[in-house]
């Protein structure tokens, strides 16, 4: 269980998946693609949708791309992917939404970044058209503030107010307090334009992991709008992930967040699904979800000198993510399965012994055979080249028997 009482907020639907109030917390993702490209942008989406991602947000920056749209939707539905597509504006959003209607239907939600939206003007006419969009076609919208394009005049009046106090803030307290203002004032002039307080997401996002946490404190202290999470520009690699998870962790469990993206870099030509399985990987650390059985595996030492128990557990593991999508249409509870595959004795057969099904692999100097633990007994000991068959075989068993008797 979980070790908090999510905060309180209203419930969004986005396309059929709701968002907020008692759901589960949604994990989504952005395409890197040049939506204009729509071979390539249904390619990307469907391996978002297929690793896990339950919303897939795209770039809507051209006339092409808002062309695009529509046709990327349908593609995806021909494929028999239904994850709502959600058009990411800048700039220009209130004249795509405008001349192209079939992009604004084809979309489950707008994102929209109220630093950029009205840029040169003194009103909010190019924010209110897109809310307007929103209001005639019944689609959500997110508020994504974003530190990097916070809003310049509303920091500037803001920092001046600031100078006039008697004891003054500093810069960064300024900062961030601006960031939760322009989302709350944009999110109170969508109320005023007409929009309903359960058609709205806000986010806040800054690139600093202590930054993030206060910021999005702040917000959540002060309305009970959905809440999307994500540290924004988290980096590369090891940097990302850790940034990512230490921000959202600790966001995760106080209670605040209602949906959650990893923004990790991938490298030239990486797998963009990294950012899913990281984000799966932090709510289901946390016990706020599962997605894929999880693997216990000891990261090895000098009685572990094979690197044969690392392989077998990274089969497992691979064998087990790539398994979901086929188990969860006939098994309920799968996701909760704990395996492990330890490489010696010294902690192999006690850990396998609290997981659902575990092996202890021989060690260094060690009896060359491992033992199979089921639900905390010896089952079976295995031995010979054939052993990640072999167990790969009682794991299928151990599954079918286990949850069949549950079948959705």
């Amino acid at each position: 269980m979980a070790a908090t009482v999510r905060r309180k907020s209203v419930a969004v639907n986005v396309g059929g998946v709701k968002v907020g109030g008692s759901n589960p917390i949604v994990v989504q993702s952005m395409t890197n693609t040049d939506t204009a490209d729509v071979p390539g942008t249904v390619n990307q989406t469907m391996a978002l949708a297929n690793a896990g991602s339950e919303l897939v947000r795209v770039t809507v920056n051209t006339d092409e791309a808002a062309r695009a749209v529509p046709k990327l939707v349908e593609t995806l539905y021909k494929f028999g992917v239904r994850v709502p597509i959600v058009g990411d504006f800048h700039y220009n959003g209130h004249l795509l939404l405008k001349k192209y209607p079939d992009c604004a239907k084809a979309l489950a939600k707008y994102r929209i970044n109220p630093g950029n939206v009205n840029i040169g003007k003194k009103h909010d006419d190019n924010f209110r058209t897109m809310i307007e969009a929103a209001i005639e076609y019944d689609r959500p919208v997110r508020i994504g503030v974003n530190w990097g394009s916070l809003d310049g005049a509303l920091l500037t009046r803001m920092m001046d107010e600031n100078n006039l106090l008697a004891e003054p803030l500093d810069a960064r307290s300024v900062t961030l307090n601006a960031i939760v203002v322009s989302a709350l004032e944009s999110a109170a002039a969508a109320e005023r334009h007409g929009l309903g307080r359960d058609k709205i997401i806000l986010s806040a996002k800054v690139s600093g992991v202590q930054d993030l946490i206060d910021v999005y404190r702040m917000l959540a202290a002060r309305c009970d709008y959905a809440l999307h999470l994500g540290l924004t520009e988290a980096g590369l690699g090891a940097k990302g992930i850790v940034a990512t998870t230490a921000a959202l962790g600790v966001l995760l469990q106080e209670g605040i967040g209602d949906t959650i993206r990893a923004s990790l870099t991938p490298l030239p030509n990486g797998d963009r699904t990294e950012e899913v399985i990281v984000s799966q990987q932090i709510l289901q650390s946390l016990e706020l979800r599962s997605f894929t059985p999880q693997v216990t595996a000891c990261p090895g030492c000098g009685r572990t000198t094979s690197t044969f128990f690392q392989d077998m557990a990274d089969q497992i593991q691979t064998y087990l993510r790539n398994q979901m999508p086929v188990w969860k249409k006939s098994y309920t509870g799968v996701e909760e399965m704990k395996v492990a595959v330890m490489g010696c004795i010294v902690n192999g057969p006690g850990e396998s012994k609290h997981s659902n099904i575990g092996i202890s692999l021989p060690g260094t100097f060690e009896e060359p055979v491992a033992p199979v633990y089921i639900d905390g007994k010896l089952s079976t000991t295995l031995r010979g080249d054939a052993i990640v068959a072999e167990f790969i075989d009682l794991l299928n068993g151990y599954v079918d028997r286990t949850y069949k008797g549950i079948q959705n």
